[in-house]
Formats: structure tokens, sequence, C-alpha cells
């Protein structure tokens, strides 16, 4: 690990020690709160599978005629990724991408999914975030949270998108969350099941193999310029706010829905 890597990490540790300890885990006591989570959580999904490829389209060729672009290892790398990614396989060994099995889970455990599928409608014709957030009444902290994402992608800065799909999105579900899910599941299994595989999976896929794969990609891209790797810890840290955000929105939401069935 190189001397950058590790001073990133040093300084990030207590954003991410937020968001593993994070309230939000501890509130979901039901099917109905995990609901509200995943409706805030599936934007990170989607945004993530955004970021990308974006990576792969500036770090490899994907236009006709094919010219070499960059580095080979750096192509490996993220070729690597998109591939698990975007047709990894769900319980029954069925290609899918995390993303729509992220949905598929939504929809086994009765949380909704008409929301997401409008912005996706919407976002295909109109191309517009703010035009798909205002039909999918997308709540405020996914719109903020999408919002820097798309700010990164957008500057074409490869070092940038790296740096916050390394750090930001990996290794971050903390034990505590999958116990609560393994305790779901075991009482309510035609719920939670697919939930489950889909955390398991991205623990076993993204956070062991595929963050290796990611840090070394980061690693590739920065490399001796300290501008780049200054850049890069500012990026990952507005990041990491952002999903403290939205995890206080979902937060806040599985309370108010709390509140309303007291009264």
């Amino acid at each position: 690990m190189s001397v950058q890597i590790q001073k990133i990490k040093d300084s990030i540790e207590l954003l991410r020690q937020e968001i593993i300890h994070h309230k939000v885990y501890a509130s979901i006591k039901t099917i109905e709160d995990l609901q509200v989570f995943m409706q805030f959580h599936v934007y990170a999904v989607w945004d993530f599978m955004s970021i990308l490829k974006a990576l792969q389209r500036n770090l490899t060729c994907v236009e006709v005629p094919w010219f070499p672009v960059g580095s080979a290892d750096t192509r490996f790398l993220i070729n690597e990724i998109v591939v698990g990614e975007e047709s990894d396989v769900d319980a029954e060994g069925n290609r899918i991408s995390h993303f729509e099995l992220y949905l598929q889970a939504m929809t086994q455990s009765g949380a909704d999914v008409d929301s997401m599928n409008d912005f996706i409608k919407t976002l295909r014709v109109s191309r517009h975030l703010k035009t798909a957030y205002a039909v999918a009444n997308t709540p405020l902290a996914a719109q903020k949270f999408v919002d820097f994402t798309f700010d990164v992608i957008n500057s074409d800065k490869t070092h940038l998108q790296a740096a916050i799909f390394t750090f930001g999105r990996e290794d971050l579900i903390p034990n505590m969350f999958l116990s609560i899910v393994e305790d779901l599941n075991k009482a309510f299994p035609d719920n939670i099941s697919i939930f489950k595989y889909y955390l398991e999976r991205h623990i076993e896929v993204d956070g062991e193999h595929h963050s290796q794969l990611a840090l070394q990609m980061t690693e590739n891209l920065c490399q001796g310029n300290e501008a780049y790797w200054s850049e890069a810890e500012k990026a990952i840290k507005t990041c990491l706010e952002r999903r403290i955000e939205l995890w206080n929105g979902a937060y806040e939401m599985i309370q108010k829905k709390e509140v309303a069935v007291c009264v």
C-alpha cells in the first residue's frame, strides 16, 4: 500500500466510522423500516453503476473505430470490475447487474420500486436529473448524493472518479446491519432473502476483490501527482459526508413513519 493511500485512509477514518456506526442501522426493526432504507439506498446503488461506467468510458475505448487508450493495466482493472458489477449472478446463477438485483430485492420486500422506475424512465428520455427527481419524488438527501456523484462524473477527472468509487462506496456495511438483516430474514425469508443475498454478494465481490482492484486503479491514476492526491482526498471526504446525509434522510423518514403509526 502506498503512502498516499494510507494517508487518505487515515484522514477519512472518522467519517467512515460515523457511517459504519450510523443510527439508521439500529432503527431498522421491521420490514417496513427496511423498505424505507432501501428507497434511499437504491439511489446510491444506481449512481455507483453510473460512475463505474464513466470510468470505463474514460479509461478504455468504447468507440468505433477502436484505438488503445491509456494503460493496459488500468484498462484491465476497470473492465474486470465492470464485468462483476454489470453482469454478476443472482442466487440461482442467472446473470444480472447489482442494480437490477437490488430492484428485485426491493420488490420482494414490498418496498416502493415505482419511484426508482419512474426516475430511470424519465432520465432515459429527458437526460435531466432535476426532471427525473421531480417525477420520481426523489428524497432531497438522495438528490444531493446523486448530484455530487454526477458533479465528479461531469468533471471528467478520472482520478477523482476513481477515488470516490474506491473509498466512497466499498467496505461500508457494518456487521450490525448484517445481523439485523439476518434476523429479519429468519422471520420473513420470503421477503428478505434476495436483499440478504445482495449484501453477502456485495461483501464477497465488491468489498474484497473489487476493492483491491479499485485501490490499484486509483494509485495508477494519481501516481506521484500530489495535486491529484489532494483533490482526491477532498472529493472522498465530500462523498462520505453525502453518504452520512443520505443515511440521515433515511433515519428521519423511518422515525416519521414510526411516529405516524403511534398516532
